[in-house]
């Protein structure tokens, strides 16, 4: 049988490394792609029990899933552009909404005014990365109209947020001092934000100037290093793709996992797999079944790792990554929804 085995007791401890290293800025775990694949309850609960006050998903779906567990034990913020139907859905859930949009600050204002509500926002200034975002020029504009929806209790504007590019120090400085730039001119227009957050996983591990308030972080919090990026000190992979050799065949065995599970035919001969022996080499990747190089006393049954934390020798999720050529956090990611997760 094979599994996603997924250490919560590791994932808490890669979130204490990270709390640690980003203090005093506080931490919002992110928990989109289903926290990377790891199931959104258990993650969001296992954070919140780890005394992390902030969540963040990319989607509302997902953003309602996270505060049904946590309650008022964390805030959640969700930054997907959504119709008004899903703004009402965040408002009754107590969903904060990531706003860079001068439309789509009407629409929350207009859905919140409709339902007696105030809906709490953070309005995202773009700071050159282009994604989404209220452009330089029409941010004083938007952050004055922003203050008077406040004054109708439409909406209550708890941060100022972006992102930025991560291409290179140079740019990532300049994105900054716009960032600066646009806070002052939230205040300027009668605003008080709580929090300012514009680093994610790289920049809040690596520049503390960029921290500010809060700072999102995904991966790191998982255990997964950035693809080419350097190891991350107290941290290590929290999800393991585990399965068992359904057969012995001289110096090879055959393992009950291929690429209709997620495991990359590409990988054969890439990527070294986990056993009671230590590391062994994938040499092929079928449709249900892999053969890996064998080992003195292999026997049906036996547990291999496809991919995890390294203790057996094999390969990790990001070391997979750069073997094939894709983000670091891509192969967790593409795991089939058929494999069973497994929390321990």
């Amino acid at each position: 049988m094979s599994a996603l085995r997924i250490d919560l007791s590791r994932f808490r401890e890669n979130v204490r490394a990270v709390r640690a290293r980003v203090a005093p800025a506080d931490l919002m775990v992110v928990v989109k792609d289903d926290a990377y694949a790891h199931g959104v309850e258990a993650i969001a609960d296992a954070a919140a029990a780890e005394g992390v006050r902030w969540l963040g998903a990319f989607d509302i779906a997902t953003g309602v899933r996270a505060k049904a567990v946590t309650g008022d034990r964390a805030r959640v913020f969700s930054w997907l552009t959504v119709d008004e139907g899903e703004i009402a859905e965040a408002l009754e859930a107590g969903v904060e909404l990531g706003v860079g949009d001068a439309g789509y600050l009407e629409r929350v204002g207009r859905v919140a005014a409709a339902r007696g509500e105030t809906a709490v926002v953070h309005l995202k200034i773009d700071t050159g990365l282009h994604r989404n975002g209220v452009r330089v020029e029409a941010w004083p504009a938007f952050a004055a109209r922003a203050a008077a929806l406040e004054a109708e209790n439409a909406v209550r504007v708890a941060g100022i947020w972006s992102h930025i590019a991560e291409a290179s120090d140079e740019e990532d400085d300049a994105a900054r001092a716009l960032f600066d730039e646009a806070v002052a001119a939230a205040r300027a227009a009668g605003l008080r934000p709580e929090v300012r957050h514009l680093a994610a996983s790289a920049a809040a591990w690596h520049r503390a100037e960029f921290r500010c308030d809060l700072v999102r972080v995904g991966a790191f919090c998982y255990g997964i290093r950035s693809a080419e990026g350097p190891e991350i000190p107290g941290t290590a992979p929290s999800a393991s793709l585990v399965s068992e050799v359904t057969a012995v065949h001289g110096d090879t065995v055959e393992v009950g996992i291929g690429s209709l599970d997620g495991l990359f035919s590409t990988l054969a001969g890439r990527m070294s797999v986990g056993t009671p022996a230590g590391a062994r080499r994938l040499r092929a990747v079928r449709e249900t079944t892999s053969t890996i190089d064998g080992w003195d006393g292999a026997a049906v049954g036996d547990e291999v790792v496809l991919f995890g934390a390294g203790d057996r020798g094999e390969s990790t999720s990001t070391t997979i990554a750069e073997a094939i050529g894709t983000v670091g956090e891509e192969p967790l990611l593409r795991v089939s929804p058929l494999i069973p997760r497994v929390y321990v």
